[in-house]
């Protein structure tokens, strides 16, 4: 008899949405989505402007609550537990859920500070820990060696490029187990965009990390996995090489091949 080669064991679902819907107003905004993202992984969002890639990121940390006249209905689950139940901490979820934005938002403080001050707001006192913390998340973001001779100096003298990493930094200071990131490069130039991407593979595996992008050689690089949206819907999900090669839906393969959008 002849056996068969076993296959790898799934990978752990770290988050999963189900039916999220998603109306800003009378906008129907997202609708139904259902999908799981696995731990450890990159996953990549890609689709048009305006398809619900964003918005759906932002559900999956609660900054949609942040939005005026913004109304979610459906499950986002992590580690099996809904976020949108009645008593969730939002401030805790947002520290195991991370989120880096496009454009860099260094606050007008001092580089240790900026990636000091999520740890200061979860209550560590100890100078010995923020360091230590401080230390370990720009090693992560791939910034200390750049920046550890002028932890004192303010963040705004940084380059854009270098910014954006301090921003990565301070996301991961607080040791959260998922990242988002919503058009990381979108505002860098081609040289901070390689040092983002090689970040990104550095953080595989020990992150999950979820994304949005408008670059498709970049999905195409970056991610393990890749969902498409169009207008407000979650057209296929899959394997980033599959995706890209064999796409199931002729949606997916009309943007991917730049026939629309």
């Amino acid at each position: 008899m002849t056996l068969s080669a076993p296959h790898p064991a799934p990978a752990e679902v770290r988050l999963a949405a189900r039916g999220v819907e998603v109306f800003y107003g009378p906008i129907h905004a997202l609708k139904g989505v259902d999908v799981e993202i696995a731990a450890g992984q990159v996953t990549a969002l890609i689709g048009p402007s305006g398809c619900g890639k964003s918005t759906f990121l932002r559900t999956l940390n609660r900054m949609i609550d942040t939005v005026p006249d913004a109304r979610v209905s459906g499950q986002v689950l992590l580690d099996g537990v809904d976020i949108y139940a009645p008593g969730t901490d939002v401030t805790a979820l947002r520290r195991r859920v991370g989120m880096v934005f496009q454009r860099p938002t260094p606050f007008p403080r001092s580089i240790f500070e900026n990636v000091a001050y999520g740890l200061r707001i979860a209550g560590v006192r100890s100078r010995a820990l923020l360091e230590e913390r401080v230390e370990r998340a720009l090693r992560d973001a791939a910034l200390w060696d750049e920046v550890s001779g002028r932890l004192g100096a303010p963040a705004m003298g940084l380059s854009l490029g270098q910014q954006q990493r301090l921003c990565i930094a301070r996301a991961l200071a607080v040791e959260p187990e998922v990242l988002l990131m919503d058009e990381p490069t979108g505002a860098l130039d081609p040289i901070a965009t390689a040092r983002i991407e090689a970040l990104l593979a550095e953080l595989r595996g020990r992150y999950t990390v979820v994304i949005v992008t408008h670059n498709m050689q970049q999905a195409s690089r970056v991610s393990d996995r890749t969902a498409f949206f169009w207008m407000g819907e979650l057209i296929e999900t899959g394997e980033t090489g599959t995706v890209f090669t064999r796409p199931r839906s002729p949606r997916t393969e009309d943007y991917i091949t730049g026939r629309f959008g």
